[in-house]
């Protein structure tokens, strides 16, 4: 009897070891590969402006609401302006007065035309009178400028947005006194759309993919969109567009400066954010992707994938993967288009155990 269990026991065991293994398998195929790179980045405003004001005055009122939305031109202080009112009424004088002064030396220049014929007034008389004129028109001309310095600095007491936006907070209240060109700012609009998105590249993954682009590895793509997730996950549902590349590579830190613009209609975006930009770079024509869970490492770290060979047989392949396109590798080398890769069952297979594949199909979202 104890001879008998003995001689059964290695026959089950050799039994149980020769049946097929159910696994799942993905078939690759060759398809278009886009490849892209998550880069953090902060939400700058599309413009800024510096809201200083140009003229010495008390600040007599304030004529707009923080943080509403203004538009070009729209008045935001109004400062005393009684000293600029009064000055631009002696200048609007001063060109009357030279308009009248610019009339009566006409006059007198066309009566002594008149009287050049008869002899009555001599040469010396008739060019005094021409130079009289011309002073004349001179005086009117510089009256008007005067006016028209007068009439700017009365406006600038006024003081407007020149550009339309979102204002901010005021530092200044009614009664407080500023002065022409002062450091101190009055508030600050922003236009917030369309908003910049800057963003930092390593310098090396550029090269990089220079280089593969170079070979004919990858293809350059242009005016791909650019995707906005913000800090809490979500995705941005306008999508933005790379617009310039620093031509220098920061010493500091290595990278290169870029800047994406992103239209922002409901304003999601405001200046100072942290988001990330999903860029688009390049296009491998004939790329092959493998999930994730398909790809193992070896104790030395190498990529392993297990293939169902011809007669259903595992075949352990060592692969080369580059980088992660959702939750797939880019397959570099070691794969071609038609293996069968192992993606569930991993761990009752070996190489050279017989299985029976069956198509994957992955999880629901």
């Amino acid at each position: 009897m104890l001879l008998s269990a003995c001689d059964d026991a290695p026959n089950q065991s050799t039994t149980q070891a020769e049946d097929p293994v159910p696994v799942s398998v993905v078939t690759l195929q060759s398809e278009p590969v886009t490849l892209s790179r998550e880069l953090p980045g902060r939400t700058r405003a599309f413009l800024t402006a510096e809201i200083r004001p140009q003229v010495t005055g008390i600040v007599r009122e304030r004529l707009f609401v923080e943080g509403s939305q203004v538009e070009a031109g729209t008045p935001l202080y109004q400062l005393d302006d009684a000293t600029y009112r009064a000055a631009y009424n002696v200048a609007e004088a001063n060109v009357a007065r030279a308009e009248v002064a610019l009339e009566i030396s006409q006059l007198n220049v066309q009566r002594a035309e008149k009287l050049r014929g008869s002899n009555v007034i001599s040469v010396q008389d008739y060019q005094n009178l021409l130079a009289v004129n011309q002073q004349a028109a001179a005086d009117l001309e510089m009256a008007k400028a005067q006016l028209q310095s007068a009439r700017v600095r009365l406006d600038y007491a006024r003081i407007r947005s020149p550009i339309a936006g979102r204002v901010g907070k005021s530092t200044v209240t009614q009664g407080a006194l500023v002065t022409a060109d002062q450091a101190v700012l009055l508030t600050t609009v922003h236009q917030l759309d369309p908003i910049y998105v800057d963003v930092t590249q390593s310098a090396s993954e550029i090269l990089a993919l220079r280089r593969a682009i170079a070979k004919g590895v990858f293809r350059r793509v242009d005016d791909i969109p650019v995707r906005i997730v913000l800090d809490d996950g979500s995705t941005l549902a306008e999508e933005g567009k790379l617009t310039f590349s620093d031509a220098a590579v920061d010493p500091t830190t290595g990278s290169v400066a870029m800047r994406v613009v992103v239209p922002n209609p409901d304003l999601m975006l405001l200046p100072g954010m942290y988001v990330r930009a999903v860029i688009s770079s390049a296009v491998i024509q004939d790329g092959l992707l493998v999930p994730q869970r398909g790809i193992t490492r070896s104790p030395d770290g190498k990529a392993i994938a297990m293939l169902v060979a011809d007669g259903n047989t595992v075949e352990q392949r060592t692969v080369i993967v580059g980088t992660t396109i959702g939750d797939q590798w880019l397959v570099e080398d070691g794969l071609s288009p038609g293996d069968r890769v192992v993606v569930e069952g991993l761990q009752k297979i070996k190489p050279g155990t017989v299985v029976i594949p069956s198509p994957f199909t992955a999880d629901p979202p």
